[in-house]
């Protein structure tokens, strides 16, 4: 054996180990473009929303939207509006989803079925088995005690102040309840449903005749609106 032949040797198998694992990794398809880029798009629309950069944020879920665009598919793109509309749960507003509703018609059940629980609808068993597992409890409670109950217990900060919005949309949402959100809005760095969920505070204070605890409420959103994006 030549000098030679020992480095083209380890040469040749190293070139048969790489062939090797690009047919391993070409035996799955690749993800399509659209499919990543509305992903990252809505992931950072997401976090710019909760965070109280509405400037990112509409910007981003426009990418999102153009991505999914390229696919034809309502159905994909009401999966999106309805993000968008879970973000705004969790922030406290009012149920406004004009662009899901353009596209209920031809959203599938489970889309269909989460915009319902996100209005804060009484839904049926059927309704309640299409939504995510998460939701599902809290969906078929039949007391306030049961549905505060399983808000505490959810573990994703974001499902928490989804399910904190859906019961205060049902007029079902206890100080504890209100207080997770709080804490938890406030340990995610997530301005813009902090600024609400300490607002919900405020006012109940305000109407409970508890002057001292909504001045102290004012002052830690005065140090929230600090943070915000110029």
């Amino acid at each position: 054996m030549t000098a030679n032949a020992i480095p083209w040797t380890r040469r040749t198998a190293a070139a048969a180990t790489l062939c090797l694992l690009l047919a391993a990794c070409s035996s799955q398809p690749p993800t399509p473009a659209w499919q990543m880029d509305s992903h990252g798009a809505s992931q950072r629309a997401l976090e710019a929303y909760l965070s109280g950069n509405q400037r990112v944020a509409t910007l981003e879920w426009q990418h999102a939207r153009q991505a999914i665009a390229r696919t034809g598919q309502p159905a994909r793109m009401a999966r999106l509006e309805l993000l968008q509309c879970a973000a705004q749960t969790a922030s406290a507003m009012p149920w406004d989803c004009p662009r899901f509703e353009a596209l209920r018609t031809d959203a599938a059940g489970p889309e269909r079925a989460y915009a319902a629980y996100l209005a804060g609808q009484t839904l049926d068993p059927v309704q309640a088995a299409l939504l995510p597992p998460a939701q599902q409890a809290l969906a078929l409670a039949t007391t306030d005690a049961a549905a505060a109950a399983h808000v505490l217990q959810l573990s994703d900060p974001l499902a928490r102040l989804v399910a904190a919005g859906v019961l205060l949309r049902r007029s079902q949402a206890s100080p504890a309840v209100v207080q997770a959100a709080v804490d938890t809005a406030s340990q995610q760095g997530w301005r813009r449903p902090l600024l609400a969920w300490l607002g919900v505070q405020r006012q109940w204070a305000e109407q409970g005749g508890q002057p001292e605890a909504a001045a102290r409420i004012r002052r830690r959103m005065d140090l929230v609106e600090q943070g915000a994006a110029p």
